[in-house]
């Protein structure tokens, strides 16, 4: 992989203070990043749709434990997201260090500890898979059905993980495009393997997983392959270092709490939901599933934070770290009020398309003005989160986390035990979006994660 020269901060401005030609320079990295970013996140829902619709063909029962077995599936590797994040700053920091060697040193690092998880978790989710499947009650032909194919899709764990590494040692060194060419492609190989295997093959469900699971480890060998050869060209060793996997599991310990903590107050709003009436867990289903996919357009923001504020502080560059943030800022604010302006605007066509249940649309078309204007607290919140993973600031975030998730459940709590319905249930989600905000804004206006240099030391 040809590292480009804007990835060792060619295009970055000079002036710190990010007004100006300063600021357009800004915007130009920024969207260098992020565009690519974007596509690659919105890449594998929009396949995962198509996955359901060849399934769907087969019959309900096969939809019904197609669902179940990805939902177990993005469970078991939901927790692991760190791999990106943390190695993605870790990288970034050691690039702005203009250590090349040391940077792809700690991307083999996380590819090491990748492995060894995803070993680790894909066989217990293989030998639990009866279990697993039998606790979403599922009728006996859906768990019959539900029980092939985690089988099969779990022997994907090891490698879903080696993308996330991967993808955080690119992202690391600047270079979004990569992911994206390989997220289509192997996307695209999936669609195709699926057609083929589930109807000329005649192998059915069976047939979608082995799909499935041979496109995603193409994926993993064909990224593995590029940060190998990197590695390689910049004289880093391939070998795992105990101290190496030991300084990633650091790292990321604190991120797997932020992420726990998140997942908690996710599961809590649907618990809630669930309890109100079937109407309310369909409606906030799918609002759920559209707040999910303006998160990819955020996301992709705070992953460009991640990359340039990683590599900004690895220089020792503090002041250019904090302009870069509020310029980040800025973007995330406006695509926040641009994505909730769309949400309000497209709300009278989007709500048929999910659902001909009139009581539902009414509850969903209400529901999504609050989405609506909460998001662009949410655009501030996503950019602040991957300016502090980019800086290293992990502990913090845990203990955010953990703060939010404790006041936000009482106010859960309360919607279900006075039976406030949906809506009340969305503004105390937007509220904890609010209070995340908080929490994040704090911290950004101290210097309190402005680790600079290689090693992280706390700037003066």
């Amino acid at each position: 992989m040809p590292l480009q020269s804007e990835g060792d901060g060619a295009d970055a401005p000079e002036d710190a203070s990010g007004g100006g030609s300063a600021g357009r320079a800004w915007d130009r990295t920024i969207a260098r990043l992020a565009i690519p970013a974007f596509a690659a996140l919105i890449s594998e829902p929009l396949f995962l749709l198509a996955d359901a619709a060849i399934v769907g063909h087969l019959g309900t029962a096969q939809l019904a434990a197609l669902g179940i077995a990805g939902a177990a599936v993005q469970t078991a590797i939901g927790v692991f997201v760190f791999l990106a994040y943390a190695t993605t700053a870790t990288v970034a920091r050691q690039l702005g260090a203009g250590d090349l060697q040391r940077a792809l040193r700690g991307g083999i690092d996380g590819l090491w500890l990748a492995t060894l998880l995803g070993v680790a978790v894909g066989a217990l989710t293989v030998l639990a898979t009866p279990v697993i499947v039998a606790s979403f009650s599922p009728a006996p032909d859906v768990r019959n059905f539900a029980v092939i194919y985690l089988r099969i899709a779990a022997c994907g764990i090891p490698a879903l993980l080696i993308m996330f590494a991967a993808i955080g040692v690119l992202r690391g060194l600047q270079d979004t495009r990569t992911p994206l060419v390989v997220a289509v492609a192997a996307n695209i190989l999936n669609i195709v393997l699926n057609v083929v295997f589930v109807y000329p093959f005649g192998w059915g469900i069976a047939g979608s997983a082995i799909g499935t699971l041979v496109a995603q480890t193409a994926g993993a060998f064909a990224l593995l392959r590029v940060v190998v050869k990197a590695a390689r060209g910049y004289g880093a060793s391939l070998a795992p270092r105990r101290t190496g996997l030991g300084v990633a599991w650091r790292l990321g310990v604190p991120l797997v709490i932020r992420t726990l903590t998140l997942r908690a107050a996710l599961l809590l709003a649907t618990y809630v939901a669930a309890s109100i009436s079937t109407v309310a867990v369909a409606a906030h289903q799918v609002a759920f599933t559209i707040w999910g996919f303006l998160a990819f357009a955020l996301d992709a923001i705070a992953i460009a934070g991640q990359a340039i504020i990683g590599r900004l502080l690895g220089a020792g560059d503090a002041a250019g770290a904090k302009a870069a943030a509020r310029r980040m800022m800025s973007w995330g604010l406006v695509a926040g009020v641009g994505l909730g302006v769309s949400v309000v605007l497209t709300r009278p066509i989007v709500v048929p398309l999910f659902t001909p249940d009139l009581e539902v649309q009414h509850m969903l078309s209400s529901v999504l003005l609050i989405v609506a204007v909460h998001q662009p607290v949410a655009g501030l919140v996503f950019v602040l989160d991957g300016v502090l993973i980019g800086a290293g600031d992990g502990r913090y975030l845990a203990w955010a986390g953990v703060v939010n998730l404790v006041a936000f459940a009482p106010m859960a709590v309360a919607v279900w035990w006075l039976d406030g319905g949906l809506a009340w249930l969305w503004w105390a989600f937007s509220a904890f979006m609010v209070m995340r905000l908080a929490t994040l804004m704090l911290r950004e206006r101290s210097h309190l994660w402005l680790f600079v240099g290689a090693t992280g030391r706390l700037a003066p």
